[in-house]
């Protein structure tokens, strides 16, 4: 019920669903895991064949976090552990969010920890964040071709001070590619929610495994 009320957008029911779940005693991890985390899969797969388009993968995306919700509380004071800390930010001078917020709720529903900076971040404030906050992965949004070279300052800024084998950086954004991605060193870039999603579980992995 909990997959479909995703699935459905089922917004406004969702929170009464979870609740359900956990007064019949299911555990929150499972509810997370089997549940929420099952749903974004498939939102995504929609997504990644073109089935559904933005603003379905944004109803999905608010109905998860809705669910989410219920569970956290609960899972923080049972000690339940993240996959991995993610730190996202669009660069200075853009002001565009909606992509960035999408691969938040989106990463959140595949077990992420996300840490939000918000939008026109100067590439200093992010370094001075990652530094404080130590995230497993940066993930930087422009949806202006004029702010994609701020991404190359903060990778550079990175390089300066060997911050890459702590933090990742992977980048997004309408105008930007793979192609560019590889120009500015980035170790990798997500042409969509979905694709972020399976990118930071492969960084995760490949760290672990390192």
């Amino acid at each position: 019920q909990i997959v479909q009320a995703v699935v459905k957008y089922e917004k406004d029911r969702i929170g009464e669903m979870v609740e359900s779940a956990l007064e019949a005693g299911m555990d929150p991890e499972r509810i997370i895991n089997e549940s929420l985390i099952k749903a974004m899969d498939m939102v995504g797969k929609d997504f990644s064949a073109n089935r559904i388009f933005v603003p379905e993968m944004l109803m999905a995306a608010t109905t998860m976090k809705e669910g989410l919700n219920k569970v956290k509380p609960l899972l923080q004071a049972s000690g339940g552990k993240a996959k991995g800390t993610v730190m996202l930010a669009t660069v200075q001078g853009d002001l565009h969010d909606i992509g960035k917020n999408i691969v938040g709720m989106m990463l959140e529903g595949g077990g992420f920890e996300i840490i939000d900076l918000g939008i026109n971040i100067s590439s200093d404030d992010i370094l001075a964040k990652v530094k404080e906050q130590k995230p497993d992965i940066l993930g930087l949004s422009a949806l202006l071709t004029t702010t994609m070279p701020q991404m190359k300052k903060v990778i550079d800024l990175f390089d300066n001070e060997n911050l890459r084998d702590q933090t990742k950086v992977i980048i997004g954004g309408a105008p930007v590619s793979q192609k560019f991605a590889d120009q500015i060193d980035a170790d990798g870039y997500a042409k969509d929610a979905a694709t972020a999603v399976d990118l930071c579980k492969e960084l995760i992995e490949q760290s672990i495994s390192s």
